[in-house]
Order: C-alpha cells, then structure tokens, then sequence
C-alpha cells in the first residue's frame, strides 16, 4: 500500500506562490491535504516504513513549517486553508513520536513549528524529544550558543544581523520549550554576552535581546520540576549586572536589566507563579523585590498625539485609511506583545488587550500560563487586524434643512470710503501700484512733512554744542593695546634668544635623556636662562612642532649686531679729470690741505685757492661729457 503513495511535493517559497494562478494554488493545497491524510492512514509500521524509505515526507513538513512561520510575521503571500495546517501538524507529530530524521530535530526546524502552531500542541510534542533525543536536540542547541557568544561578546565589532535574526528564530522554541531555556541560561556566558550586546545602540536587537532574556527566566518556572534555585542564581546575576552598569560613564536607564523590568512584565510574573508553587521564600522575595528601584519612571513611554481624519464625505475609506486612523497607543501594545511573542497575529493581540482592558502584563501572563477565555484560547491566534476592521458606515445623504447662517461680523473698515462708495478712482490701483516719477513726487505735498515741524527742530538744534571727540577712546575704538606683547613694544625675550641662540648651535643640547641634563652645555643654559630642565626640553618640542614659530624666530634674530660692509656707489672724479664711475678717487685731492681749515693757514689757503679755480672750468662740464660718451655708445646721435 505505501509504494502506491506518491511522495509528497515540497511547498514552494513565497516568491514561487506569486507565480502559480488561483487555480494551481487550490490544486496543490487540496493534494496535499489528500496525501497528507492518506499518509496518517497508515499504520505505525506502514508510516515509520514509509517515512524511512521516501524522503519526501520530511522534505514537505520541513519546507512548510519554514514558509508558514516566515510569512506569519508578514501578510501571508497565500491563505493556507485549516484542514492542510491541521494535516501537516499531525504529520509531523507522529513523524516526529515514531522515527524523527536528524533535519526535524534542528532548532530551526522546532522553533519554526512552535511559531506556526500555539504552545498548548507544541510543548509537549518538544519535551517529549527532549526525553527520547534530548543530545540531538541539545546538540543543536550547542551549536547555535557557541556560534552567539563570540559575536555578543563583541558588541559592536560583531555580526549584529546575524545575532538578532538567530535570536529570532529560536524565541519561539524558548518560549514552548523549558528544557531549552534551562540549556541557555546553564553557565553564565550567553547570559554575560546578551548583557554585554545590549550596550549597542540597536533597537531591533534590544528588543530580541530583552525578548530572550524574559522567556528564558520565565521557562525556568515551567520546567517538570521548576528551577528556583538556578532561577535566583540568575536574578542576582541581573541585579549585579545593573549596579555595574549603574556604576559605570553610561545611562543608568540605558541597561539590560532596567529595560527588561519596564518593559516586561518579569517581576509580577515570578512572584505569582513563586506563590502558586508555594516556594516564593523570603530568600527570593528578596531578589525579586531588589530589582524594583530599577524600572524607569513613568515617561518612558509617552502617548504620541494621534492626528484624527477628518471626514470630508468625498466616497468610502479605504483599508489604509482605517489603519492609519488607528490609535498609536494600541499599535504599540500590540508591538509589545509580539516582541514576546511573534507568533501572534496582531488581530489576536488586539482582541485580548480588549479583554484585558488594555492591561499588556495581565494578556502577556495569561498568554504564557494559557489561561486565556475560552473564546481566546480556540480563537485563530495568527489573525491579523485588518480582518477585524470593518467598512465604515456610507455617509447620510438625505437631505437636511438649511442651517441658520451665522451673526456678521464688523470690523474698523466698516463704513469707510470704500463701504460707501465714496472713494476717488484715481485713488484706486489693481494689482501692483503704478510708478511715479520724480516730478509727480515732487508735485505731492500729501507726504511732505510739515514746515512748522522742521523750524521747531531748527531752533531745539544749538550749533555751539560742541560734544568732546572720543573718536580715539579705548572704548569706542573696540580694543586696548596689549602692554605685555613684548613683540608689538619691540622688547627681546631674554631667554628666547637664548634658548634659540642654543638651539642653532647644537640642537642635541635639547634632549631628554639624563647625559645630556648633566652635559656642560645644559648646565650652562640652566644656569643662564634660570629655568629647569623640563622646560627647557618643552620648549625645543613645541618649537619641533611649530614650523611658523621657528620661521619667526629665524627671521627675528637673524641680525646679530654687526653691520657688512657696504661699496660707495657715489660718482668720484677720475685723476685725469675723465669723469669715469669706476675711475678711482684722485689721489691728490684733499691733499692740499682742508677748505675748512683755520684762516691763515697756508694749506687751507692753497686749497681754497685750488677750489676756486677749478669751479668755473669744470662746472658740470664733466657729467656733460660723460653722457655725451654714453650716447655715442649706444648708437645715438650726439
């Protein structure tokens, strides 16, 4: 009978359902369900038989749960009808009880079924792996923890997408599976890790990292028997964790342990399940009380404004319309929720906070302890909210009595000029003003200014007040001249020059080493300059470092006190009386004696004579000829 079964297809991804017509879809969706039911059909020989010689079986539920659970967090690509889900979860429940393959007891798998189908099927289907293949499973488990803790460890430097989707994927199955939170809370590493991650400033990883962490203390008090001790080994590792960080440069708000007392409700939830198990001891009534003082103040999460729709009655609302006029603050309840448990559809999310009137830690503990309404708990929890919105009603058309018109309104223009038609044309312009010449401006008296007006301010003016000139004042010209700027009053720093005097001659006598403080040249500049070694060496550093300053000080000690001699460049008579610049002086004037010289003296006597009687024979004969020969040189005419 099995060799007559056709295996099983594989169900095709969201991209390939956009592609199949309605009509295909519906084939496939009913040949699966068929040969689902034939395949339950079989005995526990037939199908263990079955399920090991064909492979397809395991393929079907494998890509299935994947895609069903891929396209529950989104709108679904395609409507999945009951009868298959319910098909497919038999399937694998009693692949998974007889003969389970080695791809069915992944974690990606599990947490994948248990976010399709709720806890109440899937719990038990996990523990009970967990007895008959627990170090499959857990290995599993194993490999996904190794592969975390290096990347949360990391913070930022790690692979953050890779940390939140992993996370992600396996929130599920922590929160259908105890075994598995006890396996990720054993040994502090993950939990040291996701406290060290959650210092990045990621929102979407915050909120999987806060996710993780609260399914898993929680998971602990549903283990077969609950773990309180390793429970309260975890709640004082938060509470060290929190005083750290409180400790610590970084917001005392902005730490895993005050997030997670916020935004969850943990505490409430430990101490009722504490009491119903009666092993709520002062011991952790303590522990759980201790992390009280770390839940934020009441504004951290503040109602935004909702800007209401107004109906202007132009046709129907349209699906987004309705979505867009809904309350903010039940869409972030709703966010709430499912950040704990994505699983769930929005529309069933809505329809427990409207049962708990808006209460999110009373819907997320009766969700975790399913003691939900009856109505709830058989309700489809995958609904999304747009099937609950209704149309809006159509707008009543039917005609209505005209409304009294409203009381006029006065204003100060009432009964002016143009109230009664009085005004001017010629006053009256459209649009923009037509320009005026200068000669109509002149013309138009109606804007000049009184003549009284400008005699009376004539005579207030005394022409004899004269106000002292402050033009030159330190207050009015906007500064002061800086007295202790030594450059500006052209005064020398002793030590500078000295230091730079030091510097161009051996810049090795500037060092930091302990030689060269007890060399002679640094003993000789301490002494001289009366400063330490420190600054010393400071100052050769900043000067290293300052290109401009070095310029400066290059350009202002470059002069050391010694003038160069410089060539006469003056014109001097030639001896032969030629005129030539570059003849030399003659030798024998100035020998006869000095024109200045003492009246009576025979040489000053003969020199004056020798003067006088070669100025009116010279004259400016000489420069005269001089540049009659520069002319001639130079190819002119004379």
């Amino acid at each position: 009978m099995t060799s007559s079964l056709p295996p099983l297809t594989p169900f095709p991804e969201a991209s390939w359902q956009h592609r199949l017509s309605s009509d295909d879809w519906d084939a496939l969706i009913e040949a699966w369900t068929v040969l689902s039911h034939a395949y339950l059909s079989l005995s526990d020989e037939q199908f263990q038989k079955a399920a090991v010689n064909d492979e397809s079986v395991a393929a079907f539920l494998s890509t299935f749960v994947s895609e069903t659970a891929a396209s529950s967090s989104a709108s679904a690509p395609a409507s999945i009808p009951t009868p298959l889900l319910k098909a497919a979860f038999q399937l694998a429940s009693r692949l998974l009880t007889l003969s389970p393959p080695v791809q069915l007891l992944d974690y990606q798998f599990l947490s994948s079924l248990a976010r399709t189908y709720p806890k109440k099927r899937t719990a038990p289907l996990i523990a009970q792996l967990f007895e008959t293949h627990g170090p499959v499973v857990e290995s599993s488990l194993a490999s996904l923890k190794k592969r975390l803790i290096p990347h949360l460890e990391a913070g930022v430097k790690g692979d953050l997408k890779l940390v939140e989707s992993q996370l992600c994927i396996v929130n599920p199955l922590l929160h259908a599976s105890p075994r598995a939170c006890a396996f990720f809370l054993a040994g502090s590493d993950f939990f040291d890790g996701l406290v060290a991650c959650f210092r990045v400033m990621n929102p979407p990883l915050r909120k999987a990292i806060v996710a993780t962490i609260y399914l898993c203390l929680v998971g602990l008090t549903e283990a077969e028997p609950p773990k309180w001790a390793m429970l309260s080994d975890q709640l004082f590792g938060l509470k060290s964790a929190a005083e750290a960080h409180r400790q610590g440069p970084l917001n005392a708000n902005d730490s895993l342990v005050a997030e997670l007392v916020t935004a969850t409700p943990l505490l409430n939830t430990l101490l009722r399940r504490a009491e119903t198990s009666d092993a709520a001891t002062e011991s952790f009534r303590k522990r759980v009380t201790a992390l009280e003082p770390f839940k934020k103040g009441p504004m951290v999460r503040p109602k935004r404004l909702v800007k209401r729709k107004v109906d202007k009655g132009k046709g129907r609302e349209t699906l987004g319309d309705i979505q867009a006029d809904m309350h903010v603050h039940r869409m972030s309840q709703i966010t709430q929720v499912q950040d704990l448990f994505p699983d769930l559809g929005s529309g069933f999310v809505s329809k427990c906070l409207d049962e708990y009137a808006e209460d999110v830690e009373l819907v997320v503990a009766n969700i975790l302890s399913e003691t939900l309404p009856p109505h709830l708990a058989d309700a489809d929890r995958s609904e999304s909210l747009s099937s609950q919105q209704q149309s809006p009603p159509h707008p009543v058309l039917a005609p209505r009595s005209t409304p009294p018109q409203a009381a006029s309104r006065r204003n100060v223009f009432d009964d002016d000029e143009f109230d009664r038609l009085h005004t001017e044309h010629s006053k009256i312009s459209f649009g923009k003003k037509p320009a005026k010449s200068a000669d109509d401006i002149l013309r138009d008296k109606s804007t000049a200014p009184n003549k009284a007006a400008i005699l009376s301010a004539l005579a207030a003016f005394d022409s004899d007040d004269d106000e002292r000139d402050d033009t030159y004042d330190a207050a009015d010209v906007g500064g002061t001249v800086d007295s202790n700027n030594q450059e500006a009053d052209g005064v020398n720093d002793g030590n500078e020059e000295l230091l730079f005097r030091a510097y161009q001659m051996d810049e090795k006598a500037f060092a930091r080493d302990a030689a060269t403080r007890r060399g002679n040249p640094r003993v000789k500049l301490r002494e001289e300059t009366g400063m330490s070694d420190e600054a010393i060496e400071g100052w050769a550093v900043m000067l290293k470092r300052n290109p401009q300053q070095m310029k400066r000080l290059e350009a202002k000690y470059a002069f050391s006190g010694q003038q160069p001699q410089l060539e006469r460049t003056t014109w001097r008579a030639s001896p032969a009386g030629s005129g030539a610049e570059e003849s030399e002086p003659d030798a024998s004037r100035g020998r006869g004696g000095n024109v200045a010289g003492p009246t009576g003296n025979q040489d000053t006597e003969a020199a004056r004579k020798n003067k006088e009687a070669h100025k009116g024979s010279r004259a400016n004969h000489n420069r005269r000829d001089a540049r009659a020969k520069k002319m001639a040189r130079g190819g002119f005419g004379a």
